[in-house]
């Protein structure tokens, strides 16, 4: 039995080859030529795909080389950019640290001007009250002079009125002695003049 089984499938495995050795011909002869064709370059779609895909390279290393430019481009874009941030910062600081020295400068000079401000506020106010208490001293000092100028006035007043009744009532005391000495003196005068010739009328 076991050998027949296998005699068979001989037989049938070379029966299947026959076929498809014979199907295989059959559509070599449906490809074959069109094959040929393709292969020896006439077929003008084959051409036409050549030309479509050497324009695709030329483009896609157009692309590559236009994309590489365009790196290189934003490459240093970006490094300018970064050397620009880089100098503004660096001015920004430089303007800050300025104006931080500057208002530290205007803020102590502010200071020292208002300690000045302060000072001759406090010299002023005590000058003013110095000149007032100085005025209203001597305000005081005037009032106290005229006073006492007055007081004086008035006594030398009464003492010059009394010295004066005083010397009136004494020159009229001595007037009639002074008189008769007088007439005499001037009496004894014309007697001399006469004795030396003299008319006392003439002189």
């Amino acid at each position: 039995m076991p050998p027949k089984t296998k005699e068979k499938g001989r037989k049938a495995g070379a029966q299947k080859k026959k076929k498809n050795s014979r199907a295989g011909k059959s559509q070599w002869r449906q490809v074959g030529p069109l094959l040929l064709h393709v292969l020896s370059g006439r077929d003008p779609s084959l051409a036409l795909r050549r030309d479509e895909a050497r324009r695709a390279k030329a483009s896609e290393e157009l692309l590559k080389q236009r994309l590489q430019v365009l790196e290189a481009e934003l490459k240093e874009a970006r490094s300018e950019e970064k050397a620009m941030y880089a100098e503004m910062s660096r001015q920004r600081q430089a303007i800050q640290q300025e104006l931080e020295t500057r208002s530290k400068h205007l803020e102590e000079e502010v200071r020292g001007l208002q300690e000045q401000l302060e000072m001759c506020q406090k010299e002023a106010k005590a000058a003013r009250e110095e000149a007032e208490q100085a005025l209203r001293e001597r305000d005081q000092t005037l009032t106290q002079l005229r006073a006492r100028l007055a007081d004086v006035e008035a006594k030398y007043e009464e003492i010059f009125h009394g010295s004066l009744d005083q010397l009136l009532a004494k020159l009229r005391a001595v007037k009639p002695h002074w008189d008769g000495a007088a007439l005499r003196l001037h009496t004894r005068h014309e007697e001399q003049l006469r004795q030396f010739g003299l008319n006392p009328l003439d002189l």
